[in-house]
């Protein structure tokens, strides 16, 4: 997904993971997703760079698909579909 499609995204659950350090938001992340539906859109905001790389491979790992992520005021939105 490009970013203007990204940012028309609507999450069912958002994990404010800012101000957070390694391995902070990717917990969160973890921690949120039981209560985001099946085929529901869980966004993390994170402002610790590594969540970019940390994410999509858990993601990819457990099943659910990463979106993508865009950049805002120094930080992070990333997007995740839940799969199972």
């Amino acid at each position: 997904m490009d970013a203007q499609e990204l940012k028309n995204l609507t999450a069912d659950a958002v994990v404010d993971a800012r101000g957070t350090a390694c391995p902070g938001p990717l917990l969160e992340a973890k921690r949120s997703m039981s209560k985001v539906p099946i085929q529901g859109l869980m966004e993390v905001l994170s402002s610790d760079a590594s969540t970019k790389s940390d994410i999509p491979l858990w993601a990819e790992k457990v099943g659910h698909s990463y979106l993508g992520s865009i950049e805002d005021a120094g930080f992070w939105r990333i997007f995740v579909r839940r799969g199972k």
